[in-house]
C-alpha cells in the first residue's frame, strides 16, 4: 500500500477522534452553558450528564432526579469550583465520589436522601468552603472526624435533617468556621449533648436559626431552646449521680478509711518505737551517771 493510502485511513481516525472530542465537551442537551458555567436546573436529567465542557467552573444541576454522581466524570472537570446538585436522589454511598475535583469550594447537596457522612465523603475536598447537606431527613450520621480535613470551611450547614447528635469536636475543630445551621433536627438532648451547648454559648460561630435548634427528646425537654435546656442539663448531669457512681464513691470512701487506718497504726507504731527508744536512752544515761558517782 502506498504511502498515500497509509495516511487516509489515519486521517480519518484522527478526524473521528476530534468529532468524539467536540461531542464529549460540547453543551448538554437542555442545558445552558455560557462562559465557565453550565446551567442544567430543572431539566429532568435522570444521570449525570455526559457532555460537559472540561473547563467548566461552575455546574448546576439544581431540581433534577439525578440518584448517582460519578467520580470519574467529575474528575475530568478538574478546574470545578462550584456544584450546585441541591434537590435531586443522592443517597447515601458518596464516599470517594470527590475525589477528583479538589479545588471545589462551593458543595450544595441539600435536599437529597443522604443518610451517612463519614471521612471519605468530603476528604479530598480541601479548598471547601461552603458545603450545604441541610434538607436531608434521612441523615442520621456525621461522624467525629467527618470534616478533619475541610480546615477551610467557613460555611457549614446540617439543618433539617435526622440528626439527633453531634460530636462537638466534628465542628469545634474547624479553625475556619463562622456560620454553622443546626436548626429544626431531632436533637436527643442527654448529658453527651450538653457538651454541644456549652461550646455553642462559648462560640463566636454564628447560628442563623438558633430559636430552632430545640430538643426532640426526652419528652420532658420537647422543644426547649438552647438557652434553657443547657441550664436543666447542668443541673441533672453534674449533679445526677447514678448506682455505679455510688459504687465508685463507696470503693473511693474504703480506700481512704483503710489508708487512714493504716496511718494512724504506722503512727502509732513509730510513736510507740520512739518512746522506747527515748526510755532506753535515758535509762543508760542515769546507769553512766551513777556508774560515774
Amino acid at each position: 500500500m502506498s504511502p498515500s493510502g497509509r495516511a487516509q485511513p489515519l486521517s480519518l481516525m484522527l478526524l473521528l477522534g476530534m468529532v468524539m472530542a467536540s461531542e464529549r465537551i460540547g453543551c448538554p442537551s437542555g442545558c445552558s452553558c455560557q462562559y465557565l458555567e453550565v446551567n442544567c436546573t430543572g431539566q429532568q436529567l435522570q444521570e449525570f450528564p455526559a457532555t460537559i465542557p472540561l473547563d467548566t467552573r461552575q455546574l448546576i444541576l439544581a431540581a433534577n432526579n439525578v440518584s448517582y454522581l460519578p467520580a470519574v466524570e467529575l474528575s475530568f472537570l478538574a478546574d470545578l469550583v462550584y456544584l450546585d446538585c441541591r434537590k435531586n436522589l443522592l443517597g447515601d454511598d458518596l464516599d470517594f465520589t470527590f475525589i477528583g475535583v479538589a479545588k471545589l469550594v462551593y458543595l450544595d447537596l441539600s435536599f437529597n436522601n443522604l443518610t451517612l457522612v463519614t471521612f471519605s465523603t468530603f476528604s479530598h475536598l480541601l479548598s471547601l468552603v461552603v458545603l450545604k447537606i441541610s434538607d436531608n431527613p434521612n441523615l442520621v450520621a456525621i461522624e467525629k472526624d467527618a470534616f478533619a480535613n475541610n480546615t477551610w470551611l467557613r460555611h457549614l450547614d446540617v439543618s433539617r435533617t435526622g440528626l439527633t447528635f453531634l460530636d462537638t469536636s466534628t465542628v469545634r475543630d474547624l479553625p475556619n468556621l463562622k456560620f454553622l445551621g443546626l436548626g429544626d433536627n431531632p436533637w436527643h438532648c442527654n448529658c453527651s449533648f450538653l457538651d454541644l451547648i456549652t461550646w455553642m454559648t462559648e462560640t463566636n460561630v454564628h447560628f442563623p436559626d438558633a430559636d430552632n435548634i430545640t430538643c426532640y427528646t426526652p419528652a420532658s425537654l420537647r422543644a426547649l431552646t438552647v438557652p434553657a435546656v443547657e441550664a436543666q442539663l447542668h443541673f441533672s448531669c453534674l449533679t445526677q449521680l447514678y448506682k455505679q457512681d455510688y459504687i465508685f464513691l463507696c470503693l473511693i470512701g474504703f480506700c481512704i478509711f483503710c489508708a487512714g487506718t493504716m496511718a494512724a497504726w504506722l503512727a502509732g507504731v513509730c510513736a510507740v518505737i520512739y518512746e522506747v527508744h527515748t526510755s532506753k536512752g535515758e535509762e543508760e544515761e542515769e546507769e553512766e551517771e551513777e556508774d560515774t558517782a
